[in-house]
């Protein structure tokens, strides 16, 4: 495999007014986006927000009510077959490789994918040494656990790359020393020069990994830039996070605090930074009390925003993608 994706003409990806209509509802309102080779793109809404309805759509399973999707020279609506071709997909649910051994079946996705067969095995071995999974290269897929499979699931999908790489949750069940190794190996994609379409519930990691992202609420898109231009509201803002006592309720909120979500023991709180000092006192007085058992004072975060523009978190106190 070259360093990169061949590089003549122009590839880039573009979704312009997409609306997609299940009867009287709108699971996509006129969705306009952009992806650059070589670019990772993260993908932000909570659960019902018309993710993966997108992703259907650009990969030819679902026809858009109206709008255009293109790639490169190729009409995706008109051409379903060349965005098969030309897009690498992980789905969200496991690959099914239970009868397959791994390196096998990374090694023969490779090969459906138009890969010379040497370039193909010397690309499917880095990819067993980049995410660590050497030891279970010869094992049968119905052995491995969830998190292997998953990263299995990556190195098929990245093997041999298509013009456009979608990731939906990339990262599911993968240990955390992995997932590293797999942040690195989506990062290695746009190298590669693929434009990478991420969708994760992961927001924190995501932020350190994609070039620019866009949030989806009820099928709108809502917001779209870099991390740094999303926070540029929040600048002058900080995170005050608290971990209350389990099953103590949240205490009653000072004046400076500006915005509060709780998700299970978690209360994150924003504040000013003219605020620092008191708020940290604030917080030292809850844990005397015995209210809170210990607290957090940083710069807001992507998933701070997240939360302001669709008022969700997930289960585990991260906004949900």
């Amino acid at each position: 495999m070259t360093d990169r994706l061949e590089s003549e003409g122009d590839w880039r990806f573009h979704a312009r007014t997409v609306t997609k209509a299940f009867g009287d509802l709108l699971a996509n309102d006129g969705i306009t986006l952009q992806i650059r080779p070589g670019e990772v793109y993260g993908l932000l809404g909570p659960n019902g927000a018309g993710k993966t309805t997108l992703v259907k759509q650009i990969i030819g399973l679902l026809k858009p009510t109206s709008g255009e999707l293109t790639l490169g020279p190729y009409d995706l609506i008109e051409d379903p077959d060349a965005a098969r071709q030309l897009c690498s997909y992980l789905p969200q649910a496991q690959m099914p490789i239970d009868s397959f051994r791994a390196r096998d079946v990374i090694r023969l996705t490779g090969m459906i994918r138009g890969g010379e067969s040497g370039a193909v095995t010397a690309r499917t071995n880095e990819m067993i040494e980049a995410l660590d999974i050497g030891e279970w290269a010869e094992t049968l897929g119905i052995k491995l656990s969830g998190g292997v499979k998953r990263l299995v699931g990556f190195a098929m999908v990245s093997v041999w790359p298509g013009r456009v790489v979608i990731l939906d949750e990339p990262t599911n069940d993968v240990d955390p020393r992995r997932r590293r190794l797999l942040w690195e190996q989506v990062r290695r994609l746009g190298d590669l020069g693929s434009a990478v379409l991420l969708v994760t519930h992961n927001v924190l990691e995501a932020e350190k990994s994609v070039d620019r992202l866009a949030i989806i609420n009820e099928g709108r898109l809502i917001a779209e830039g870099t991390s740094s231009s999303l926070k540029a509201e929040d600048r002058g803002r900080l995170r005050l996070q608290l971990m209350m006592v389990p099953g103590h309720p949240t205490p009653e909120l000072p004046d400076f605090v500006q915005h509060n979500t709780r998700v299970g023991n978690n209360v994150m709180n924003v504040i000013s930074e003219t605020d620092a000092t008191v708020g940290i006192g604030w917080a030292q007085e809850l844990m005397a009390r015995g209210v809170a058992e210990e607290y957090a004072l940083g710069a807001t975060t992507l998933e701070d925003v997240y939360i302001r523009l669709t008022g969700h978190t997930s289960s585990n106190g991260n906004a949900t993608l």
